[in-house]
């Protein structure tokens, strides 16, 4: 079939995407939601559900603010491509160049190179699941945490394997806020507003929430409902523990965290993530936007069976063999306080799932669902 979508095919979908928004909801397994699908650079479905504070009665708008968790990440890897494109920043730089006191080292001692390519594509021997005792904020947590000291703690652990021979997601892109920092003597949220968030009019997208009456609360997975977070949270997410602390999206003291630091909407990611699929501009250069299309670690498992990686975020390699509807070649990843989103480029699709619940609405039946309802 070609050209635009029958009204059928498109009254079906909009049933099915109501009906597992609608079933979300009235089970509380999330708290509240908002949905956008385009097509060709169409909105052709938009669903704001739920509640933004459930305990004070809000609802959830279209507009409503989010924590983003790693949906941050993608933003400060198109900024990280636009510093290479200016010359700021060369991909094969090793990290040390601009960090010279970030010298992580192999449990054998030994002191291998990490590139800036290394860090886009979380293969520099970096990890998440640093033991407590280490005391590496994720960019969560630890509100008041400044980037150097963070950098100290994370150099000051063994690297997990050496950079480049395998993949593992990690603090990778924490490490390399502070790298665009030292490189351009500006902060973070300076280049990601003049790089990304600038030119492409997403407003409400920041690292401090400067908009506190439309920021949703962040609530917790649990049972028989989710519960509203309190000032330090652990949840549980594939067998390890995650601590957020939700206070820390208003605090301007806390370092930038490129791999989870930035609030925003559901419609300022979709802009976003329109414009890469799109060719770049008018952010990155068709060069850049391949680097973000392109798996990167074709020669490497990731923890997600079927997936690659790019500069940028998860590419589907087989659909089959990940279990997820798509084409070849998807992008795709989401953030823990309960967001999911992807791209299938073959169709023009781009999709974005947001929710207030950490962390039903990043893994599990409510996204699953709803990419399944998109593609009928």
């Amino acid at each position: 079939m070609h050209g635009q979508p029958s009204p059928t095919l498109d009254q079906a979908r909009t049933e099915r995407l109501d009906a597992v928004i609608d079933a979300a909801i009235a089970e509380e397994r999330i708290v509240g939601t908002v949905v956008l699908v385009a097509e060709a650079g169409e909105i052709v479905y938009r669903r704001a559900a739920g509640h933004a504070d459930r305990e004070a009665g809000v609802p959830v708008a279209e507009d409503t603010i989010f924590r983003l968790a790693s949906v941050t990440k993608p933003m400060v890897a198109a900024a990280a491509l636009a510093l290479v494109e200016a010359g700021q920043l060369r991909l094969d730089d090793p990290v040390t160049r601009h960090l010279p006191a970030f010298r992580p080292k192999l449990a054998d001692g030994s002191e291998p190179v990490i590139t800036v390519r290394h860090l886009l594509s979380h293969t520099a021997g970096l990890r998440y699941d640093y033991d407590d005792a280490a005391d590496i904020s994720s960019g969560l947590d630890r509100p008041g945490r400044g980037m150097a000291e963070n950098l100290e703690k994370i150099a000051a652990q063994p690297l997990a394997f050496a950079p480049g021979s395998a993949w593992r997601y990690s603090m990778a892109i924490d490490v390399l806020g502070g790298l665009m920092e030292k490189a351009t003597s500006r902060s973070l949220p300076e280049i990601v507003a003049e790089r990304v968030t600038g030119p492409l009019g997403m407003a409400d997208t920041e690292f401090v929430a400067g908009k506190p009456h439309r920021l949703a609360t962040a609530y917790a997975d649990g049972e028989p409902r989710p519960v509203r977070m309190g000032e330090i949270q652990r949840v549980c997410h594939n067998g390890w523990w995650l601590t957020f602390a939700p206070q820390r999206a208003f605090d301007p003291t806390a370092f930038p965290s490129g791999g989870a630091g930035m609030v925003g909407t559901a419609g300022d990611f979709l802009t976003f993530l329109e414009a890469v699929r799109g060719g770049g501009a008018p952010i990155l250069s068709p060069e850049s936007q391949r680097l973000l299309s392109e798996d990167a670690v074709a020669d490497l498992d990731i923890e997600d069976p079927g997936c690659g990686f790019s500069l940028g975020w998860s590419i589907l390699r087989d659909p089959a063999i990940a279990g997820l509807p798509g084409s070849p070649g998807c992008w795709q990843w989401g953030g823990v306080y309960g967001h999911s989103w992807f791209v299938d480029p073959a169709r023009r699709l781009s999709v974005v799932m947001f929710t207030n619940t950490a962390v039903a609405g990043v893994g599990g039946a409510y996204p699953e669902a709803l990419r399944a309802a998109v593609y009928g």
